[in-house]
């Protein structure tokens, strides 16, 4: 068996675009197609916090710390709970503190793509099938009628409702019964100075009636933030006319009716970019029997939801394992063999964790819950 497979990356998210650099590290070629059109093609969305174990390790591994240090956030790791009235139940004493750093993800893609070759990356490269060829091999068909191949390995990296997934499991991404309603605010520290001292640096989340505010610093004086309601799945496409932004401004405002007028003013204030996003994720140990020629990481092996903060982090870390199997192991399809084994088994606790984090978000104890939770967080951290 040769020990040099040829392989493909479909989807140049944090965890293909890692994958392709440790890789590249090692001496290995890998080929990262890409759906989106160019690096700039739409916007990445919001801030991400990065963990020693997963995230960091995996820009450690990637040769990438001090590249990493010139975009990272370590004075926006705050936390603040707030109840309806807006009383602070919560609060992190120093937003500097801990090792968890927040960056925005665009900044994260643009880190990555500076560090691979020229021509790694493929844009306007949507994959729309694949063949398996005589000797195991697979060759890959893109919107538009290009193909590329044959490659020894194809490893999908296309988020939540990968291609590539559906060759190695019947499964696809259930709805959590969550549905967000992103916004956003401009230059907030300037323009807003209250909403920016009500965020704080870092994370603010409000509670009550059943829903919920979740509101996060991003770089550049922006707040990224999200409404969240318990509903069904075609609720929002009900409730809310996307097509018109103070349709939905004023229907945000008649839904957070009983929340503090200096809460409410997060809509008020905010840009007329407004987003519904339904929250999916696959079962919990969600696993495949291994193919040849083909692997997932990242949401396309395990999507769950965001609470926790667990899915880029996971996903950085299956393409640092994997690329550690690869460059480790003569027999690449052992080595891919291993590493799906061991895949499998790291992430069932974020999964389960995110998973039950999902399920008590605005129950009648939602907001004690939380704030257990970030006390426990904290004393962890101490």
């Amino acid at each position: 068996m040769h020990t040099d497979p040829r392989i493909a990356i479909v989807g140049a998210g944090p965890g293909g675009l890692t994958l392709a650099r440790i890789l590249h590290l090692s001496g290995i070629h890998a080929t990262v197609f890409e759906r989106e059109e160019g690096p700039l093609a739409r916007p990445q969305g919001g801030t991400l916090d990065l963990h020693e174990d997963s995230g960091l390790l995996a820009v450690q591994r990637a040769g990438l710390d001090s590249e990493f240090q010139r975009i990272a956030r370590y004075d926006d790791q705050g936390s603040r709970l707030l109840d309806k009235t807006g009383r602070v139940l919560f609060e992190e004493p120093d937003a500097s503190a801990g090792n968890r750093p927040e960056v925005d993800r665009t900044a994260l893609r643009d880190m990555l793509l500076a560090s691979l070759p020229a021509g790694c990356v493929q844009w306007g490269r949507a994959l729309s099938d694949m063949r398996l060829q005589e000797g195991g091999r697979w060759n890959l068909s893109f919107t538009g009628g290009s193909e590329a191949g044959p490659f020894d390995l194809v490893v999908g990296a296309d988020g939540a409702w990968s291609r590539v997934r559906p060759l190695l499991s019947p499964y696809k991404p259930q709805y959590s019964g969550l549905t967000f309603i992103e916004f956003g605010i401009d230059d907030v520290d300037r323009s807003h100075p209250a909403i920016a001292q009500l965020v704080g640096r870092g994370k603010l989340d409000v509670q009550g009636d059943g829903k919920a505010i979740i509101v996060q610093r991003n770089g550049n004086a922006h707040i990224r933030g999200y409404a969240i309601f318990r509903v069904p799945a075609d609720w929002a496409a009900k409730r809310f006319d996307f097509s018109s932004p103070a349709a939905v401004r004023s229907a945000l405002l008649a839904e957070f009716a009983g929340y503090a007028d200096a809460v409410t003013d997060l809509f008020r204030v905010s840009n007329d970019q407004f987003v519904p996003r339904l929250i999916h994720a696959l079962p919990v140990g969600h696993c495949w029997a291994p193919r040849r020629g083909l692997t997932l990481l990242g949401d396309a092996a395990h999507v769950m939801s965001p609470f926790g903060g667990e899915g880029v982090n996971a996903a950085m870390r299956d393409a640092a394992e994997l690329a550690a199997q690869l460059a480790g192991q003569e027999d690449w399809a052992a080595a891919v063999a291993t590493y799906e084994m061991e895949m499998f088994e790291r992430v069932i606790e974020a999964a389960e964790g995110s998973a039950e984090a999902a399920a008590v978000q605005m129950s009648h104890i939602g907001e004690a819950l939380t704030l257990a939770h970030l006390q426990e967080h904290r004393a962890g951290a101490a």
